[in-house]
């Protein structure tokens, strides 16, 4: 009887373990590490899925009900006046990947609240960019110069921005009808 319970805790362990291994074999392992959202989202509401402050952009999304288009995913900028830091590029033209120095940022999954099998999983990707502050003067300040700084744009010699992509699927059976 002592060994009923380690069994039960095995094989309880080993389920546990099969349910949390969708993730795709082609994905790294996330930078953020975080469970399923809980609870699932209802049809129609739309949730905020992330915020990235620095590129003043929130990704949000709202499962439709519909089999063409089951998941609504999209980039809403926070404020007008937000001063973004990085800049939130498509994935699609910009193909994020770890060869292209790209870091597999965050892995986000939403399940479906009226389709239990069916869920919206948003993949985010980040490309640090070597920001160096500029050079000090004589006087101990760091000045930028409107002329200097046009002629660099020019000849686009402009440090790199940072830059994140996202990608949206939906994964399981499609549901009633």
């Amino acid at each position: 009887m002592r060994y009923v319970p380690v069994l039960v805790s095995v094989s309880l362990f080993s389920a546990l373990a099969l349910i949390a291994a969708p993730v795709s074999a082609a994905d790294p392992t996330p930078e953020i590490k975080r469970d399923a959202a809980v609870p699932a989202q209802p049809v129609g509401e739309v949730r905020t899925l992330r915020q990235i402050p620095e590129a003043c952009a929130r990704l949000e999304g709202a499962f439709t009900g519909q089999a063409a288009q089951p998941y609504k995913f999209a980039v809403v900028r926070t404020s007008p006046n937000c001063q973004p830091r990085a800049r939130f590029v498509d994935a699609a033209k910009a193909q994020p990947s770890v060869a292209g120095g790209w870091l597999f940022n965050d892995l986000i999954r939403v399940s479906n609240a009226a389709c239990t099998q069916q869920q919206a999983v948003v993949r985010i990707w980040r490309k640090p960019a070597a920001i160096a502050p500029p050079t000090l003067d004589a006087q101990g300040k760091s000045r930028l110069y409107l002329q200097e700084e046009k002629e660099k744009a020019a000849a686009s010699k402009l440090a790199a921005v940072p830059m994140f992509a996202a990608s949206m699927t939906v994964e399981g059976k499609a549901c009633g009808g």
